[in-house]
């Protein structure tokens, strides 16, 4: 016979894990949501899929009518920057061009506004040095809070902008370095060029060079300074929902994430966060098999995992590092900048 001060607590109890049902089944449709688009191109919206991403860590809970309204509201702001500004550019795909440099604005300079009559300064989005790698709190990471705060990190700031991008009609290219998202661009007058969100400068290729992690085999093999395509970009997302799960479940049985990683490497064989999160995987397997012929076997197959993430180039950078890094570009802009692509924007 159950007593009664013990009813409140089961209560609870078939709650909580009534809520962790729930919330892995939101889990379990982003997923299907990212798989569709690497299954199927015409599925493809990296704003959905972002969101769909955040929407699971806060459990249902991300207020999607504010989202949307503020990125109508930026999208139409860059709209009207195109319609009233000259871009001194004269290519013929300037059209692209002064996009990209509408959402660049938007993301990166105080802009004046006249609105009813009354003039307005339009306030850029900052970059926010407090739990970077959303290691207290992964929100901090998200979208979401950007556009709620105006504050925001190399993992929302390109992903605000790229998502800017395709409101807007165009194209944007995520690409990585250690512990870092950034924006790539090919226009017909410069070729390929990079745009750092986080300090609004066009940094050259030897800024990226610089961090000193940044291996030769990395940029050959595409895990550095490659311009990701949507289906290598919905992969990241993949890795971005298995972290998420593993937040929000840290006692989880792998299952989850091992598909995610599987998936996130099926679209994209070189993403060395995908590769590590299924090594880290298999090593907690083999730690769980003993001292068995089972888990010798195991461990040499583990062995040639870790080797081939080091022979694509993959080094690890210390977060103190990446911060002394990212900061450089500012105390150092004239060293990295490029020269040519600061005259675009002229008012």
């Amino acid at each position: 016979m159950i007593r009664k001060y013990y009813l409140p607590f089961l209560l609870f109890v078939v709650f909580l894990s009534a809520k962790a049902q729930t919330q892995k089944a939101l889990f379990e449709k982003s997923f299907l949501t990212l798989n569709s688009m690497l299954e199927n191109e015409s599925n493809y919206s990296f704003k959905k899929a972002v969101f769909s991403v955040e929407n699971a860590y806060l459990n249902g809970k991300l207020d999607t009518v504010a989202v949307e309204g503020q990125i109508k509201k930026l999208s139409s702001l860059c709209r009207a920057l195109i319609k009233d500004r000259f871009l001194a550019y004269v290519e013929s795909d300037k059209e692209k061009v002064n996009k990209w440099a509408a959402v660049y604005q938007v993301m990166c300079d105080s802009i004046p506004l006249v609105i009813d009559d009354k003039e307005y300064k339009y306030i850029p989005f900052q970059y926010d040095f407090e739990d970077i790698f959303g290691n207290k709190e992964l929100s901090n990471m998200f979208v979401s809070k950007l556009l709620m705060t105006r504050k925001g990190n190399c993992h929302s700031m390109p992903y605000l902008y790229k998502i800017l991008c395709e409101e807007l009609g165009t194209t944007a290219n995520l690409a990585l370095a250690p512990n870092h998202i950034y924006i790539k661009h090919q226009n017909k007058k410069n070729g390929w060029y990079n745009t750092e969100l986080t300090s609004g400068i066009f940094p050259n290729d030897a800024w990226l060079m610089a961090s000193g992690f940044i291996h030769i085999d990395a940029i050959r093999n595409g895990v550095y300074m490659k311009a990701l395509n949507n289906k290598e970009s919905i992969a990241l997302l993949m890795i971005d929902l298995a972290n998420a799960y593993q937040k929000t479940f840290p006692d989880n049985d792998g299952t989850f994430l091992m598909k995610c990683a599987n998936n996130a490497i099926a679209a994209y064989p070189n993403l060395t966060t995908a590769l590590i999160l299924k090594a880290e995987l298999h090593k907690k397997q083999v730690e769980s098999e003993g001292d068995t012929q089972q888990a010798k076997e195991d461990f040499k197959e583990l062995e040639k995992e870790y080797a081939h993430i080091h022979e694509l180039g993959y080094r690890y950078m210390p977060e103190q590092m990446y911060l002394n890094w990212l900061v450089s570009l500012k105390t150092e802009r004239d060293k990295y900048e490029n020269k040519n692509l600061t005259n675009f924007n002229k008012k």
